[in-house]
């Protein structure tokens, strides 16, 4: 059998920096490799998307869609915008910040997130979205 295993994850997102919890996905991911220890890999392949971790509950939530708004407010003026006129600059820079991709390592089959710590993706993207995540699994067997 191979050391690696992938899944596509297929997400539905509202847009305008949307935060899902995807960590039940990765980790049904990771059990269903059948791997006891290894890697895992979640990568968006989109350029207003992104990526990290945070305590997932909606203070949290909250603060960092406000820091997004500080950082690249969508009512500033943005050279993508002026050469493409789709109003989306900011959910460029924003997606930038964040990265496209997360790698966790995991041990006796669990990833190894602390305990606040949840596994988010952010569509920054000024429409709705569906998009495909791609989690590839890496690892051995016990």
């Amino acid at each position: 059998m191979s050391p690696v295993y992938n899944v596509m994850l297929a997400i539905s997102s509202r847009g305008n920096a949307d935060v899902q919890d995807i960590t039940d996905q990765v980790n049904q991911a990771v059990s269903q490799s059948g791997f006891n220890s290894g890697i895992a890999t979640i990568f968006c392949p989109s350029s207003t998307s992104g990526l990290t971790t945070i305590e997932y509950e909606p203070g949290a939530v909250s603060d960092l869609k406000r820091l997004f708004d500080q950082i690249a407010p969508p009512d500033q003026h943005y050279a993508h915008n002026a050469k493409w006129g789709d109003g989306n600059g900011h959910s460029h820079v924003r997606a930038a910040l964040l990265k496209a991709s997360l790698t966790i390592p995991f041990v006796a089959g669990r990833l190894t997130l602390g305990t606040w710590q949840q596994i988010i993706y952010v569509d920054f993207d000024n429409r709705p979205r569906n998009r495909e995540l791609v989690v590839q699994v890496m690892g051995e067997r016990a």
